[in-house]
């Protein structure tokens, strides 16, 4: 669980704002957890993750301080942009990421509480499809729901997933998972804040890719 509590996330202040450096920091260590579900089948939310994660920064680094929270960015943007936002710039990049994000909310919390096939409880199929048609399924054309559902047949097995978590360590199954647990508080209240914004600038997008 090193991976994940090294790079905690912010707590978020009493208005929700994200700040955009500290959100940037803590998210560029997801591609490696995204490694412990499988370096090769799972390549393709890695490299999502990480493309989007270099837009939002490259913008962020044009002018910190007028781009210092998430939602300064979509406002920022809306402006510039006028007709052709949110289907442009940080905002399209932060639209995908934040689905990115969903998808490793919905897939820890989901292991977290303990859902599991009781005929194969070792496997982590019932927890990444969960994530899956949670976040990123329904902007999926017929040909990428394919793909990802080979992809999450290949997921690791729960005991060797947390142990690539612990960074090979031996560790007891619930003492990781109380590690995911706390992980999830500012994890999961970050990516709702997003949501939130989103919902609020009516930013979301329903395009398929």
């Amino acid at each position: 669980m090193a991976l994940l509590m090294d790079h905690q996330f912010r707590q978020l202040p009493a208005d929700k704002q994200v700040e955009t450096r500290p959100f940037l920091e803590s998210c560029s260590y997801l591609p490696y957890f995204i490694d412990c579900l499988g370096p090769t089948m799972f390549a393709p939310i890695k490299a999502e993750i990480t493309g989007n994660l270099t837009k939002i920064k490259a913008v962020y680094e044009t002018n910190p301080s007028k781009y210092k929270t998430l939602q300064q960015i979509l406002e920022v943007e809306k402006e510039q942009h006028g007709s052709q936002w949110p289907k442009v710039g940080a905002t399209l990049a932060l639209m995908w990421l934040k689905r990115g994000l969903r998808f490793i909310q919905v897939f820890l919390q989901s292991l977290a509480d303990g859902e599991r096939e009781e005929a194969n409880p070792n496997l982590l199929r019932v927890n990444v499809t969960k994530a899956y048609e949670a976040s990123l399924m329904r902007y999926h054309g017929w040909l990428l729901q394919k793909i990802f559902r080979a992809i999450m047949y290949s997921a690791p097995y729960k005991t060797e997933f947390l142990k690539s978590l612990s960074k090979g360590r031996e560790v007891k199954d619930e003492e990781c998972l109380e590690k995911i647990r706390k992980f999830l508080t500012n994890f999961s209240a970050t990516v709702d804040a997003i949501y939130e914004v989103f919902s609020k600038m009516n930013a979301e997008l329903e395009d398929k890719v």
